[in-house]
C-alpha cells in the first residue's frame, strides 16, 4: 500500500500584501505543505475574501479573516513578514499554541526581537531578514571577504528595493553590515555611518556605509564594496521576483518541524557554516 505523506499545515498572517499573497503562491505549490489559512488588519478590504492562488487564480476552500491567534491554533507553522508591532503578538501566539513561528518581518528593534528569544524557549522560530539562499551566500562571502581584508579596504552597503518599502536601510543591508562587522571583529552600531548630507568632513577609517535607493518595483538589489586605493571588490546579489524569499520561507518552516525548541536563522536551514 502507498504512503500517505502529511502535509505540514501552514498558515500566512498579512496574506493580502505582496509578500502575503507571494506566500501564499509558494505554499499551495508545495506538494509537501498545505495551505491552513490566512489573515489580514481587521480594516482590509481582503477580510471575508476567498483565498486564491495568487497566479493561477484557483479559489481554495478558505477565506481571509482577522483571527491571526486561531490561525496560529490550527496551524502547525505559520509564517510572518508582517510589521515589528504584529510580530511580537505574534511570537506571543505561537508560544501559546505550540506553532512554529518563522519570521521575515524587518525593522524590529532589539526589544522586538526579545520576543521571539522568549517564544524560542518553547517553540522552534526562524527569524531572518532575507529568506533567500543567494543572499545568505551574499552574508557569509560579505563576512569572509571582511575578515580577510582589512582597513585599508573601505566597506560601503548599498540597497534598493521598490517605492513601497517602508524601512530602511533594509534588513537584508543591516545584516550584511553585521556580517562585515563580525568579519573585522568590531561592533557595527560603533562604526554604522548611515547619513551623510552637506558638509561630512572625511570618511573615517573603519566605517562602514550605508546607502539607501527606493524607486519602481525592485524586489531587491544588495552590493557590498570593498574599496581600496587602486581596486574594488563588490558583491552583488539582485532579485528578480520576491518569489525567492517565498519559497525559501517555506523551506525554512518545513525544515524547522524536525527541529526542537529554539531560535535559528537560514544559516541553520542551509547549514552554512557561522564562523
Amino acid at each position: 500500500m502507498e504512503k500517505i505523506m502529511t502535509q505540514v499545515k501552514i498558515g500566512v498572517v498579512g496574506c493580502g500584501g505582496r509578500m502575503g499573497q507571494t506566500l501564499i503562491g509558494a505554499i499551495l505549490d508545495q506538494e509537501k505543505a498545505a495551505l491552513s489559512g490566512g489573515t489580514e488588519r481587521h480594516d482590509s478590504p481582503h477580510i471575508g475574501q476567498a483565498i486564491r492562488h495568487p497566479v493561477t487564480g484557483a479559489e481554495t476552500a478558505l477565506t481571509v479573516t482577522e483571527d491571526a491567534e486561531a490561525l496560529f491554533e490550527t496551524s502547525d507553522v505559520v509564517i510572518d513578514f508582517t510589521c515589528p508591532t504584529a510580530t511580537v503578538l505574534h511570537a506571543s501566539y505561537a508560544a501559546k499554541h505550540n506553532t512554529i513561528h518563522i519570521a521575515g518581518t524587518t525593522g524590529m528593534s532589539e526589544l522586538d526581537e526579545k520576543a521571539l528569544h522568549m517564544a524560542a524557549e518553547k517553540v522552534p522560530v526562524v527569524y531572518a531578514s532575507n529568506f533567500s539562499l543567494g543572499v545568505n551566500l551574499l552574508f557569509y562571502l560579505t563576512q569572509k571577504a571582511a575578515s580577510m581584508l582589512d582597513e585599508d579596504f573601505d566597506i560601503e552597503i548599498l540597497e534598493m528595493h521598490h517605492r513601497h518599502k517602508v524601512d530602511a536601510p533594509s534588513g537584508t543591508a543591516l545584516s550584511l553590515g553585521h556580517s562585515a562587522a563580525k568579519g573585522r571583529g568590531v561592533d557595527l552600531d560603533q562604526v554604522s555611518d548611515r547619513g551623510r548630507d552637506g558638509i561630512t568632513g572625511e570618511r573615517k577609517r573603519g566605517d562602514i556605509g550605508f546607502a539607501v535607493l527606493r524607486g519602481g518595483n525592485v524586489a531587491g538589489e544588495h552590493t557590498v564594496s570593498f574599496n581600496a586605493y587602486d581596486e574594488r571588490l563588490e558583491l552583488t546579489h539582485k532579485a528578480g521576483d520576491r518569489a525567492i524569499f517565498a519559497r525559501g520561507a517555506v523551506k525554512a518552516a518545513l525544515w524547522a518541524t524536525t527541529k526542537d525548541a529554539g531560535l535559528y536563522d537560514m544559516f541553520d536551514v542551509l547549514g552554512l557554516p557561522k564562523n
